[in-house]
Parts: C-alpha cells; sequence; structure tokens
C-alpha cells in the first residue's frame, strides 16, 4: 500500500483499475478461505493454568464436541480450487504472449516463495537468540513449529503451480476425466493406506488429492459447469459422500489437525478431503451469480482487494503473532490463560482475543505484504526451467521438515539445521532468493 494515503483509499483506487471482465468472485472466495483458515487457528489453540500448571492444547482434542466445527473450517480446498482458476488464467495469458515455461514459472515462485523466505529466515535467528540466552530446547521447538505450521500448505502449493501446467494440458486434452483420475489414484492410495498397512504410500496424496481439487478449478475457469441445480446436487453429494465416509469407513470426524491418535484427514491427506471439496465447489459456485453481483459493490470489492493485497503476509505470520503475543501474556502472569477452554466464560472471551490478534497482524501485514508482490528485476532473466523446478523442490523439502519438527525437534539433532540449509539453497538455485534481497 502506498506510504502517506490510507489503507482503505488506496485499496479503493485498485478496485476502481479491476477491469470488466475479471471475475471478482474468485479473489473473494481467496481472501474468505485465509481468513477463515485464520481465525480457525486463533480459535483451536489453547493455552491455561489448571492446578497451578500452564498447558498448552488443541481445542478438538481437549473438547473433542468441537470437532464438527472443522467441517466448516477446513476451507483449503476452496484455496486449492481457486488457485487451479489463477493458474489457468495465467497460463492462458502466457500462451497469447509466447511466454516460456520458465518465465511463467519465476513469476509464481517470486509471489509464493519470498514471503515464505522471510518467515523462515526470521525464525531461524529468533530460534538461534533464544538457544544464546539459555531457553529450554523443547521451548523453542514448540514455538517455531507452531509457528511455521502454515507454511506446509505453501510447501505443497508450490509444487502443484510447477505442474499446473501439465495438469492444464491434460485438462484440456480429456476434461473432468482428468479430476476422476487424480481422484482415482488418490483413492487407490487410501486404499493401501488402510487395507494393505502401505502408509508410506499415503504421502503421495499430497499430490493427488490437492491436484484433483486443482483441476476443478480449471473446470470453473473453462465455463463446463452445471446450472444452479446441478451445482446444488454436486454439493449435496460431497457432503453425502463425506457423511458415508467418516460414519461408515475408517476416517476420522475432524477435518483439520490430528486429533484423532494415530489418525488424521490431512496428514497425509486423504479423500475425504476431496469429497469435502466437491461439496464447497458446489455450493459456493452456486452463490456465484449472486455474488458477482454483489461484488460490483465498491466498499465488498475493495475490503477483497485489500485482503487480497497482503494474502500471504497475513497468512504466513498469523500464527507467529500469536504465538509471540501469548509468550508476552504468559510472562506478565498468565493474563488471559486462566480460563478452561471450551467453557462458556472462555468462548465469550474469544472475540475480544481474535480482535487484539487481528489488531497486531494488521501493521506487521502492511509493512512485509511489498514482497509479495516483488517481480523479477526488468535487467534479469529467468533461470532455467530445471534450476527453477530443482531449487522449488529443496526448498519445499526444507519447509515441510521444518513444518513438521520446528527448530531443535526431530529425530536427529542436526535436521533442523540441514533442512534450514535445503530452504536457502533452494531459494538461491532457483531464483528466488534475489527477490527477497534486491531493493
Amino acid at each position: 500500500m502506498a506510504i502517506g494515503k490510507g489503507i482503505w483509499s488506496t485499496a479503493s483506487e485498485l478496485a476502481a483499475k479491476t477491469p470488466p471482465e475479471r471475475n471478482r468472485y474468485v479473489d473473494f472466495l481467496r481472501a474468505v478461505s485465509i481468513l477463515v483458515v485464520i481465525f480457525g487457528h486463533w480459535l483451536i489453540a489453547t493455552a491455561w493454568y489448571h492446578d497451578g500448571e500452564f498447558i498448552t492444547g488443541h481445542l478438538l482434542r481437549d473438547r473433542p464436541e468441537t470437532q464438527w466445527l472443522t467441517w466448516l473450517f477446513q476451507v483449503m480446498p476452496v484455496f486449492f480450487m481457486v488457485g487451479g482458476y489463477s493458474n489457468a488464467v495465467s497460463l492462458e495469458s502466457a500462451a497469447r504472449k509466447g511466454q516460456s515455461y520458465a518465465d511463467w514459472l519465476i513469476v509464481r515462485l517470486n509471489r509464493l516463495a519470498v514471503p515464505l523466505l522471510l518467515l523462515m529466515i526470521v525464525w531461524a535467528g529468533i530460534a538461534f537468540v533464544m538457544g544464546l540466552l539459555d531457553v529450554r530446547p523443547a521451548v523453542i521447538q514448540y514455538m517455531s513449529q507452531a509457528s511455521l505450521i502454515p507454511t506446509w500448505f505453501l510447501a505443497i502449493y508450490i509444487m502443484v503451480a510447477i505442474l499446473a501446467p501439465l495438469a492444464w494440458r491434460l485438462w484440456q486434452r480429456i476434461g473432468y476425466y482428468s479430476v476422476a483420475l487424480f481422484a482415482a489414484l488418490a483413492i487407490v492410495v487410501d486404499a493401501a493406506f488402510f487395507a494393505a498397512d502401505l502408509t508410506f504410500l499415503g504421502w503421495s496424496n499430497y499430490f493427488w488429492v490437492w491436484l484433483t481439487v486443482h483441476q476443478l478449478g480449471f473446470g470453473w475457469r473453462d465455463g463446463r459447469l452445471p446450472g444452479t441445480a446441478g451445482r446444488l446436487l454436486l454439493g449435496v453429494a460431497g457432503l453425502s459422500a463425506l457423511y458415508l465416509l467418516i460414519s461408515l469407513g475408517p476416517y476420522p470426524l475432524a477435518m483439520v489437525g490430528s486429533p484423532d491418535e494415530g489418525l488424521s484427514n490431512t496428514l497425509p491427506p486423504k479423500i475425504t478431503l476431496i469429497a469435502l471439496g466437491l461439496a464447497q465447489f458446489g455450493f459456493l459456485l452456486a452463490l456465484e451469480k449472486p455474488m458477482r453481483r454483489a461484488l460490483d459493490g465498491r466498499n465488498l470489492w475493495t475490503g477483497t482487494v485489500l485482503v487480497n493485497s497482503m494474502i500471504m503476509t497475513i497468512y504466513l505470520w498469523h500464527i507467529t503473532v500469536m504465538i509471540v503475543f501469548g509468550g508476552l501474556l504468559y510472562l506478565a502472569g498468565g493474563i488471559g490463560f486462566h480460563l478452561e477452554p471450551g467453557t462458556p466464560a472462555w468462548w465469550w472471551s474469544r472475540p475480544l482475543w481474535i480482535l487484539v490478534l487481528t489488531v497486531l497482524l494488521v501493521p506487521l501485514a502492511l509493512m512485509l505484504s511489498p514482497l509479495e508482490r516483488r517481480g523479477m528485476p526488468k535487467d534479469s532473466r529467468a533461470p532455467a526451467a530445471w534450476r527453477q523446478i530443482t531449487g522449488a523442490m529443496l526448498l519445499c523439502l526444507g519447509v515441510a521438515l521444518l513444518a513438521m519438527y520446528g527448530f531443535g525437534g526431530g529425530p536427529v539433532p542436526w535436521l533442523d539445521k540441514a533442512a534450514f540449509a535445503l530452504v536457502i539453497t533452494g531459494a538461491f538455485t532457483a531464483g528466488v532468493l534475489k527477490g527477497l534481497v534486491r531493493r
């Protein structure tokens, strides 16, 4: 946002320049889905004093009766669906301009990886300083792992973006059969996971599940959709499939995290996320026409533009803000941590908790969000495609390890250092490190 101008007025100016052919509902769903994730994370993280002991926990595990809420808060399928639509638009534009794959990919990597890289470097510094101050390793590991939870999503999203041109060509050849193909692969993997105990195959569903949902975005962009009644029917079918998978199958109720011991719908992803994605695809697109009319209004569209202008920043930093603020409250005597999670008093305190965290997050987002909009320097060439792919794979592997174990955690003591080295090496190899350091 421009310095010296009000946040809203700057967003309003940007909103007024929106091309008339732009599908504003895509941007609206992207903004809403990320906000739902942020508020969901702020809600389910718990900490309180019990018999004089400070306990950190997870609302879904501490209060299992709240797990049904995750059917509303698990909106990552929406983001991948929107990502498919957006990638289709950019690939169409690249084809018209005769743009190479390398030139197309470096733009996507800069948008996604540069804000991610800053978060990783900052937490490496925080962990190092905490170590010098003799903070207990378990505390360093807990704080960093919690703060890096959002990064797993970007790691897999970057890999899906790398595959997007191939997936787009597959869509152009076989249309919705490509959705069925990826879904079938995900079903086979789940069958091997549960029936044959081939749990290692489950990790491949990070591709098959999310590529399935990503392909739905191609269908949306291509306009190959049923009418409103058909979309509602698809939503009902997806929701019914989800209910049957959970009530009759081996899948847990919660659609977020791992509150059920040893089993999760997300770690690794299961076909329940495809069912949820189909339900969201159907119900949300049934609202497309009235919502596009509503988004022609100045205020709603301006708010959408404002959120999208800093969307990666608020997503990546929202848990860090919560962890740092919670740490300050703990050092101040545990202010606000004397309410038992799940009690009426605790629920009544949540709006204030979310409001304070929002107030703290927004200034940070305004300061850091320009990184999202940095492109390649005008005088530089995009690295070769193989370099970008290799670098992105190294970066994503390092990110995944740090998201899983944090700094100071893992099966071997040097794993965090090796993972961070992978992040930096990958960023340098892919050519996105210069997007962070250049002025």
